[in-house]
Order: structure tokens, then C-alpha cells, then sequence
């Protein structure tokens, strides 16, 4: 049984990660004398490096089999095309790790047993990104919820209820102001702040985001002021709605970042985050003792429209090129026993993916569950738009001043690009 501990909380500086590359380094040059095989294991999130650590030095007690190498600094696009990939991984799935699935060059799990736990609907959420026909490939291990991080004493102290439609919400916003507490806080300087909170929750409470990218992929080339639809037309409403916020943050908000943003929730000075649970550790650091909660955003006036807005945080894949498929194997069922899972996806503030997963417990995350055990939530329109448009500042554009249909019909054009060249 996997038990939380400080070590899994704790986050590297440079120099321990340096540190513990060299290591690793040499537990890797060990196992190669050992005669027994390297299976090496990459994990993109270098803030839970020494929760993986751990997990690893466990299983290398009880598999005497092989020598896990840990490791976080491999080029996976160079290692593909060397076909010298690591021979299991646990990344964040997003738009760029999929292209590895979408082409085939993952190995396909749906043998496994492993596989048969995951929830439908998250495996329907994996499938978003397209999937290399026939096969199971990528295994969801953890989801993020993000949604109105709230101050729940200052709710408590002026008899403020959670709302549930966007009158109710702009309302509550404006009793917060003339009570002379700072509504939401905004982070505007880091413009992937703006891009996973105002901008994903409109548009992800008032559109449907999936059907709005496979119509985007469908017309490709032809995306435009004169196609049938376009992201100026999709998005329009939704944009608009988002900008009516701006009044209800405060008024250096163009100059906060991030960070800064986490330290003022921490020392009550708004009422308000648009952030996921990542955020919420980096608050409680200043250890204020504000008790934070989360609701979804209304953006409508039905309250049956409320979703949360999440993402596949982490998922253990094996690429299909793989030297050790069998030891990858051994790896991954480790990873999925629910004490190791579960645990980290509770000490973490994720939410489970597999059928059998706990509700989340932790207060600060609790009301999220309701809403994801009814699969009333929404991936992220900022996670489908490829890396190499800007988004994130153009978005910044418009909260900054910008006219927001300059900026989409700027997105149409280079959308339209990439289809032609692809």
C-alpha cells in the first residue's frame, strides 16, 4: 500500500533535479551490469518527480526482473524518429502527445485487464484527439477539474449562496463590489491563464467544443469569412460573454501574474480564481488557513448547461517501437493498482478515471465530483488549438483592448494554413 508522504509533495529546484539525474544516470549504469534489462520510464511532470521516485524504488523491490530507469529529460519527438523511444511513459495527454497515438505509433493495450477499468466516458474523452483505428493505446491515468476557485469565508461572510446561472453569477459579482471585496483575480500578464480560464469556461458552458473542431477539421483549408462556419462565427458569443467578467477583476490585473495570483487568493484579497487544482497547493504554501472551494462557471441561464472543464492530466502509454514491451507492461499494470493511482490522484487533487476510482474527498475539490460522475463536463477548446498559433496571445489581445474579431479572423487564417500544408 502506497501511503502519501511530504516526499510526494515536495517540488525539485534545478539543482536537485541535476542532482538526481545524476542519480539516475547511475542506476542506470548499474542495472547494465546487472545483466538484467533497462526498462526506462519518462514522466513529463517534473513536479511530482519525487512521488514517481518513489513509486519506482517500490516496484524495483518486488521486480527483481527488470532495472527501471527513471527519466524526465528525453526528446520524445527525437526519440521517435530514432525509433529509441522510452519504453513506457506517463505525460500529460494534450494535443502534441497525441499525434504519437494518432499515427500509430503507440502499442495497443486493449488486451490488458488494466484497460477493460477505465471509465467509458474518459476513454470517449481520450478519443477527442483521434485515435489510431482498432486500438487501446493510451490509458488514462488522472483528471483535472478546473472550474471558480472560491474563497468560501468570504462567501460565508456575506451570506453569498454558489450560483447557478450567469444573472446569478454577475449579480453575486456586483454585491461582492459594492461591498468592497475584489470579485475575481485576474492573472493577465500570463496569458495561459486567460487561455484555461475565462476563454475555456465560456466557451466550453456555451458551446459544444468537440463538434466545433471536427466542423473546423471537416472544412479545413476553406476556414474563413466565407465558409459555413468558422472560429469568428463559433465563438463570437461566447468571447463577448467572457470580456462582460472584466469589469469584476481588479484593476492592475493586466500586470499579475500567476504566482501572484495564488498569493493573493492565499491572503483574502479576492473572492475569486478562474484556475485549475494546481493552483490550490500553491495557495494553501502561504498556510493563511483560507478554505477554498470550486463551482463551474454559469454562463447560461439554465443551470442544466453547468459543466466543469477538465483534462486528461496524465496517461501511461508504450510506444509500439518499444525495446522492453513486457517489462513496459509490468510498469504500467504497477501504475494502474488502484493504491498507487488512487493515492496520487487524492493527494494531488485529481480525479480518478477508472470505474472503481474513489470520489474525491478533499473539500477544496469535492463539489467537482457530482458533475464529472455525471460526465457534465467539457475538454478545453485551448487544448485543440495547435502550439504553433499563438492563441494565448491573441486572446491576451483582445482582453487588453484588442477588437475580438480581428483576432479570430486571424485564427481562421492560420487554422486554414496549417490545414493546407498538412
Amino acid at each position: 500500500m502506497v501511503s502519501p508522504t511530504s516526499l510526494s509533495r515536495r517540488q525539485l529546484s534545478r539543482r536537485g533535479l541535476l542532482a538526481a539525474g545524476g542519480a539516475l544516470a547511475a542506476t542506470s549504469l548499474a542495472g547494465c551490469g546487472s545483466g538484467r534489462p533497462s526498462v526506462t520510464f519518462y514522466q513529463s511532470k517534473r513536479e511530482i518527480f519525487d512521488h514517481v521516485q518513489m513509486l519506482l524504488g517500490e516496484l524495483r523491490a518486488e521486480q527483481p526482473n527488470y532495472n527501471f530507469v527513471h527519466d524526465v529529460a528525453s526528446n520524445l519527438s527525437a526519440g521517435f524518429a530514432r525509433r529509441n523511444p522510452p519504453d513506457v511513459a506517463l505525460q500529460n495527454y494534450n494535443l502534441e502527445m497525441s499525434r504519437f497515438r494518432e499515427r500509430g505509433g503507440l502499442s495497443d493495450l486493449s488486451d490488458m485487464e488494466e484497460a477493460s477499468r477505465i471509465r467509458d466516458d474518459i476513454n470517449e474523452l481520450a478519443d477527442w484527439y483521434p485515435p489510431f483505428p482498432g486500438e487501446t493505446s493510451v490509458l488514462p491515468w488522472s483528471v483535472a477539474s478546473a472550474a471558480v476557485i472560491y474563497n468560501r469565508g468570504i462567501f460565508d461572510e456575506h451570506g453569498l449562496s454558489i450560483p447557478t446561472t450567469w444573472t446569478e453569477f454577475t449579480e453575486l459579482c456586483a454585491a461582492l463590489q459594492d461591498a468592497g471585496v475584489t470579485p475575481i483575480y485576474g492573472t493577465f500578464a500570463d496569458p495561459w491563464t486567460l487561455n484555461q480560464g475565462m476563454f475555456d469556461y465560456t466557451v466550453g458552458g456555451m458551446t459544444d467544443v468537440r463538434a466545433t473542431f471536427e466542423t473546423m477539421t471537416e472544412i479545413g483549408e476553406d476556414v474563413g469569412p466565407d465558409s459555413e462556419d468558422s472560429f469568428s462565427k463559433a465563438w463570437a458569443e461566447p468571447i463577448a460573454r467572457m470580456l462582460e467578467l472584466l469589469p469584476f477583476h481588479q484593476e492592475d490585473a493586466p500586470a499579475r501574474t500567476y504566482n501572484e495570483g495564488n498569493t493573493a487568493m492565499a491572503q483574502g484579497k479576492a473572492a475569486m480564481l478562474l484556475q485549475g487544482p494546481w493552483a490550490l497547493p500553491e495557495i494553501a504554501k502561504a498556510e493563511t488557513g483560507v478554505e477554498m472551494g470550486m463551482f463551474p462557471l454559469p454562463v447560461t441561464e439554465d443551470p442544466a448547461d453547468l459543466k466543469i472543464r477538465v483534462n486528461i492530466d496524465l496517461a501511461l502509454w508504450i510506444p509500439r517501437s518499444a525495446d522492453q514491451q513486457e517489462g513496459a507492461r509490468e510498469l504500467v499494470k504497477f501504475f494502474m493498482r488502484p493504491e498507487v493511482q488512487d493515492t496520487y490522484n487524492q493527494d494531488f487533487l485529481y480525479l480518478g478515471t477508472t470505474k472503481d476510482a474513489p470520489p474525491a474527498t478533499d473539500p477544496r475539490i469535492v463539489e467537482m465530483q457530482k458533475y464529472y460522475d455525471e460526465s457534465r463536463f467539457y475538454m478545453g477548446a485551448s487544448q485543440f488549438i495547435p502550439f504553433t498559433i499563438p492563441w494565448a496571445n491573441y486572446l491576451q489581445a483582445i482582453v487588453f483592448g484588442e477588437k475580438p474579431e480581428t483576432m479570430l479572423a486571424r485564427l481562421d487564417r492560420e487554422w486554414a494554413s496549417i490545414a493546407f500544408r498538412s
